[in-house]
């Protein structure tokens, strides 16, 4: 007979076990977000997406490269596809290059410093910016 009693009440136990673990769950994550909002405390300002240069510039950097340069037409215009060939051709190195600026810059990752290389040929033709670690 202890038998018929101790397995129903071991059931009992471990369900009011579990109800009692998911009230005080529940319970903490209510008091915690109540009292943060009754408390008056403002809310931490939510950044503003990057977009456009920024965000492609953002982008190559994560790429973790030693260098990031941009390079941009010396009259303004958009590149064309014989300053993406002469980009190409003269700065082998560049892993990543991405076009921003509505086509008027693009943005070069590397790990190999460009001013052992063709940099000083590609300073003839182009706007060179450096945004190596900023």
């Amino acid at each position: 007979m202890s038998r018929n009693v101790l397995i129903p009440s071991l059931i009992i136990l471990a369900l009011l076990s579990v109800g009692v673990s998911l009230i005080s769950c529940n319970n903490s994550n209510t008091n915690t977000s109540s009292s943060s909002n009754s408390a008056g405390e403002p809310s931490s300002p939510v950044p503003t997406p990057k977009t456009g240069f920024e965000a492609d510039l953002d982008y190559v950097r994560r790429g973790q490269y030693t260098y990031v340069l941009v390079f941009s037409r010396k009259d303004g215009k958009p590149l064309d596809k014989n300053d993406a060939a002469y980009l190409r051709t003269n700065a082998p190195q560049v892993v990543d290059w991405v076009t921003s600026a509505e086509g008027k810059r693009v943005i070069a990752g590397t790990n190999f410093d460009l001013a052992k290389g063709n940099l000083e040929l590609l300073k003839k033709r182009f706007n060179v910016e450096d945004h190596t670690s900023q």
